[in-house]
């Protein structure tokens, strides 16, 4: 019986071991499987991207000129092996890495030892982890994958080590790993790190120095000598230089009598760390690169997958070549007309951050290409990364009455329901509008910047004049969604409180508020054939090689049709002109379309317009968004933007835009609006009759019946002037203010064609009641 006994026990214990085995063999094929997964894919071995270290990547101006090396938090020089001493080389190996020149890239043996250390302090429930990375381990992580702790990570390290060894001799490894392991503060790279802390170059180091160095990237924090940690308790670095000297004299790469003397010059306080010096990283042209350098990481990520860190990486050491679209000069001459303003200079100060305020920015864009050729972030000595006033997403400020002609009258016009002759009372607000525009119980009740006029004014006149009391009407009379849809096109940010106030959409007093870039852009389309063109901060970007990565085109979509984009462009020669809120935007004798904007309590000054070959915005605030000296107005801006402008348009022809097919003019009465009458024209100013652009098949049909002061009720002359005129409101045809262009005078314009705008243009053959003449082309600011 006991031996029956006996017998089935052994069975039992054979099966369990035979399903053990069986279990282990499972594990270890499944094992298998997914460390061959790992490695399947792992990122390919690129053996130049060790090789060749010391290519920064590099910007070029629109003329190909060199520009900026791309900024970077690290700082890293690349030396060659020969200029690193023997002895750094050393330290680093009897440090780091002490079997390096025996091993195939991994080091079984102090693997196997790592793990036994490690399982016995787990067991005696001591701290620490120790670490089993070679040198060359290190390297691959460096360059080739992520600092995440993983197994997936380390079988891949381990596969791509072995697999480097094949390929590099073991000083091209050393050499690398010397030119990219982080050795703390900005350093990576021993040429680096020896400037850092000793003001010269690697070559130079004495023996102790040499252990500093090679000690740190076992834990760059706690071996830094700048931090405070390391200032209260010095011997956390020197106990560690020594643990290095240790280890050489151990592996016989120095004598005793070497070792000896070594440390007694560490404890002696010679090893000759200088004082920190903070860093200086500010590009020459930096209100430029820094956002041209965003742009091209964000298209990289989007186009390649890339992550943030891996963009940062190619940016540093991939050696590409950035080629924006800044004009060196333009942008120089723009940058130093910001600083040496002297209405600006005059009323100066310096806030408590040591910045001068007022600031201002300004943009300039071709916007047939979209070319950004000028962007200035600020005026004055700034330090480096300090806010981009010109294209930061967070720094934006409200344009004021710059908005008008983006989201109330161009969705008026481009809506063929109101013309630039369409006239809106500018009296006070109503009860009704009051209430519907509200908030909290409070009616609304909006003013202009001066008095009512409490008389019929046309949109032209309206804006011009910039009446807020005009521009809320007629954003009413739209709805909101439509200056909301508008304002979009345009490129102008609108959060969920914008989308919902007349004040925000109608007196452009947004809650976030736009910048120079975006609004140089929309006023681009004024002059574009109502396409909207994306701003280019760069035309290509190619790797080291010369294969190009990027490549942007000219971008654009359409706002306005191109009938509404003249007729904007020609009603906002209003403001610019004498009895407009911008009249010192105009420079020379070219033609300038343009519009003031000032935010509430006079914070923020505007001036955003356009010259057949140029858009360009100018800003002018305070940084704490204070308000602006009195001396200090919209039309200040203006004078500030013709000043940017002028020195662009050296050389250009003063030609303007030609008149697009499907616009058509007619003479107006100013008053009414109408057709002119013959009464009209007898207003002894000469200034109520004024010849009118409008979209084909908008003409006014209706003729001013008026009861003009200038007639005095003289029923008689009245009587007389009616039979006897020969119809003087006919066309347009005898005005010598509006004379052809030549063709091949006219200014190119990109065109991808008409968009789903609902807004066509009609036939330029069309006339209206034989009050109209079909205009192909002007170059006169209306009278």
């Amino acid at each position: 019986m006991a031996k029956r006994h006996k017998k089935s026990r052994y069975k039992g214990l054979k099966l369990t071991f035979t399903i053990l085995i069986f279990i282990c063999l499972l594990a270890s094929v499944a094992a298998l499987g997914v460390c061959a997964a790992i490695i399947k894919n792992s990122p390919d071995l690129d053996v130049n991207q060790v090789l060749n270290l010391n290519e920064p990547s590099v910007l070029y101006d629109d003329k190909g000129d060199f520009m900026d090396v791309v900024v970077s938090t690290e700082n890293r020089t690349v030396v060659p092996f020969s200029s690193i001493p023997q002895n750094l080389k050393n330290a680093f190996v009897s440090i780091e890495d002490e079997r390096f020149y025996q091993h195939n890239g991994i080091d079984i043996k102090r693997i196997l030892s790592v793990i036994f250390i490690d399982i016995k302090n787990k067991i005696t429930n001591k701290t620490g982890i120790q670490g089993a990375s070679t040198i060359t381990q290190q390297l691959v992580r460096n360059i080739y994958l992520s600092k995440e702790v993983t197994i997936k990570r380390k079988i891949q390290e381990m596969y791509l080590s072995i697999k480097l060894e094949k390929l590099l001799t073991k000083d091209q490894i050393l050499e690398a790993y010397m030119n990219t392991i982080y050795l703390g503060g900005r350093s990576f790279g021993v040429e680096s790190a020896s400037q850092q802390y000793f003001g010269k170059s690697v070559s130079s180091l004495n023996l102790i120095q040499c252990a500093f160095i090679a000690g740190i990237p076992q834990s760059p924090s706690i071996y830094y000598p700048y931090s405070t940690a390391s200032k209260n308790n010095p011997s956390l670095y020197l106990n560690r230089t020594k643990s290095v000297l240790k280890k050489m004299y151990d592996n016989n790469y120095i004598t005793e009598q070497q070792y000896t003397d070594a440390i007694k010059d560490v404890s002696n306080g010679k090893l000759g760390i200088q004082p920190y010096t903070p860093p200086n990283n500010k590009l020459k042209y930096e209100w430029f690169s820094i956002p041209a350098i965003e742009s091209v990481k964000a298209d990289l990520k989007s186009k390649y997958n890339y992550s943030d860190t891996e963009v940062d990486h190619l940016l540093t050491y991939g050696g590409l070549k950035i080629y924006t679209t800044m004009d060196e000069n333009l942008q120089e001459e723009t940058k130093d007309t910001l600083n040496n303003n002297s209405i600006l200079n005059g009323i100066s100060y310096k806030d408590k951050n040591g910045i001068v305020q007022p600031q201002a920015s300004a943009v300039v864009i071709d916007y047939h290409s979209g070319e950004v050729k000028a962007l200035v972030g600020g005026r004055g000595t700034q330090p480096a990364m300090s806010f981009n006033r010109a294209a930061s997403s967070s720094y934006l400020r409200p344009p004021g009455s710059g908005i008008k002609p983006l989201t109330v009258y161009s969705p008026a016009i481009d809506s063929r329901e109101y013309t630039a002759a369409t006239t809106i009372k500018d009296s006070e607000w109503s009860s009704t509008l009051a209430e519907k525009y509200g908030s909290n119980g409070t009616p609304y009740y909006p003013k202009n910047d001066e008095a009512f006029t409490n008389v019929d004014m046309t949109l032209r006149t309206a804006l011009t004049r910039s009446s807020n009391i005009v521009a809320l009407k007629l954003e009413d009379k739209l709805g909101l969604d439509k200056g909301v849809s508008y304002g979009e096109k345009f490129g102008i940010n609108l959060d969920s409180t914008d989308m919902s106030s007349i004040s925000s959409l109608a007196l452009g007093e947004l809650h976030q508020g736009t910048n120079t870039l975006q609004m140089a852009a929309a006023y681009g389309v004024f002059g574009n054939k109502g396409l909207y063109t994306y701003p280019r901060l760069y035309t290509k970007v190619t790797d080291r090689s010369g294969k190009v990565l990027l490549e942007t085109k000219v971008k654009t979509e359409r706002v306005l049709s191109s009938s509404s984009a003249y007729i904007m462009y020609n009603m906002l020669k209003g403001p610019v002109n004498s009895g407009g809120t911008g009249y010192n935007a105009k420079f020379g004798d070219m033609p300038v379309s343009g519009k003031t904007g000032t935010s509430s309590y006079n914070k923020n000054l505007w001036f955003s317009g356009l010259t057949p070959y140029y858009s360009a915005s100018v800003w002018i605030g305070n940084d704490s968004n204070s308000t602006l000296p009195s001396s200090l107005n919209s039309n200040s801006a203006a004078a500030l933007w013709a000043a940017i402008m002028e020195p662009f348009h050296v050389g250009l022809s003063s030609k303007d835009i030609s008149v697009p097919s499907g616009v058509v003019s007619a003479k107006i009465c100013s008053e009414s609006g109408d057709l002119a009458s013959p009464l009209c024209y007898l207003d002894p100013t000469g200034s109520k009759v004024y010849t009118e652009f409008f979209i084909s098949g908008t003409v006014p049909t209706t003729t001013c019946n008026l009861p003009h002061t200038w007639i005095k009720n003289d029923s008689k002359k009245i009587t007389d002037i009616l039979e006897n005129d020969d119809d003087k409101t006919l066309t347009d045809n005898e005005d010598e203010d509006y004379k052809d262009l030549d063709d091949e005078n006219e200014v190119d314009t990109p065109s991808n064609g008409e968009s789903n705008n609902n807004t066509t243009d009609d036939s330029a053959n069309t006339t209206d009641d034989n009050t109209s003449t079909p205009i192909n082309n002007s170059n006169s600011d209306n009278k």
